[in-house]
């Protein structure tokens, strides 16, 4: 860390430091005998016992006190700040939205990760959790849809807070049927009037459109005059076990809507994908990969952090001591001179 990392962002401020001085030299000096805060009828017994203290002249420390206080209070107005060192970000000029399914047929536990049964929902945060993390470059937004839609976190290069906004979702949260068209209709408003070079959807669902107030195929068609591309994945093992009386029997998933789901895909360029199981669901994000690759060119920037709250507080501290200062010091010599006329009346 150096010095050079330090700048403010209104030095321009600091024109203001003699203005005290100036305002002492300029307004007449005050009655210094209408200063006493506080007035007692036997104050003359403490005249002597203020003239022989000890201590240090009360006038100093006021003006030393006063002097940081107005010192700190201007370096907090000039906004001081820290520049980190200089970060490189690779920017590939591509918006990316991820919708996630999270329909109450999310929960169906047909994934298994090292040997042990985990629900899909489980799977996708595992896998595309991997996905945004080497997706560094693109500005990514996360949409969550179940009965409806909702945008869970708008477009950004912050791949680590996208990461925890989505394993933060819960299955239900956004209604238990499947708002597909919904969806998509949702990633389009967002998307529209941006200028990026390329605008991708990968879109994540189990299951058939069951809810919403717009189609898939007519929301694909908008996206396609967008030149919106969506990839869909169909997320769900080819048979599922269901419990019966005396034991459980494997019947054949038939709740993804392929037939739709590719054409979504076909309207806007793009690919439909079948991940049973989670081998397959990485296989997808790798081949996605390839498919939108990041751009190598990169933009840096240099972190920034405030720090004008730290002299503004010292400001405050020091004003509240200089405040306090005269009334102290006046309990002092009362409690002094309570003390000095007690030994006094003993001897």
């Amino acid at each position: 860390m150096s010095l050079a990392n330090l700048q403010f962002i209104w030095p321009w401020v600091f024109i203001v430091l003699p203005l005290p001085l100036l305002l002492r030299l300029i307004l007449p000096a005050s009655n210094r005998n209408q200063d006493v805060p506080l007035h007692i009828p036997f104050i003359e017994d403490f005249i002597s016992a203020r003239h022989n203290s000890g201590f240090i002249n009360k006038n100093k420390w006021l003006m030393l006190l006063s002097s940081l206080a107005w010192l700190c209070l201007v370096i907090a107005l000039a906004r001081p700040q820290w520049l980190g060192e200089r970060v490189d970000i690779p920017i590939s000029g591509r918006d990316l939205m991820m919708a996630v399914d999270l329909s109450g047929s999310m929960a169906a536990e047909d994934f298994e990760i090292n040997g042990r049964t985990i629900n899909r929902l489980q799977a996708i945060k595992l896998v595309a959790g991997e996905f945004i993390k080497r997706r560094e470059g693109d500005r990514i937004g996360l949409i969550l849809f179940g009965q409806q839609a909702y945008l869970q976190t708008p477009l950004t290069f912050d791949t680590k807070t996208i990461n925890i906004m989505l394993q933060e979702s819960l299955i239900g949260i956004a209604g238990k049927a499947t708002a597909i068209g919904d969806a998509i209709g949702l990633a389009i408003k967002r998307l529209n009037g941006r200028t990026a070079e390329k605008q991708v959807l990968i879109l994540l669902t189990d299951g058939a459109n069951t809810a919403g107030e717009v189609s898939p195929l007519k929301a694909a068609e908008l996206a396609a005059a967008q030149k919106l591309k969506i990839y869909t994945i169909g997320v769900g093992a080819e048979s599922l076990e269901v419990g019966g009386f005396f034991f459980n029997r494997s019947v054949k998933n038939n709740e993804i809507d392929e037939k739709t789901l590719t054409q979504i895909a076909g309207i806007t360029g793009g690919q439909y994908f079948r991940a049973r199981n989670t081998d397959e669901l990485n296989k997808i994000y790798s081949l996605i990969d390839e498919l939108e690759p990041v751009a190598q060119e990169s933009q840096s920037f240099r972190p920034v952090m405030a720090l004008f709250m730290w002299p503004l507080s010292i400001a405050l501290i020091l004003a509240s001591v200089i405040a306090l200062l005269p009334l102290t010091s006046q309990l002092l010599l009362i409690l002094k001179g309570l003390f000095s006329k007690a030994v006094s009346s003993n001897g």
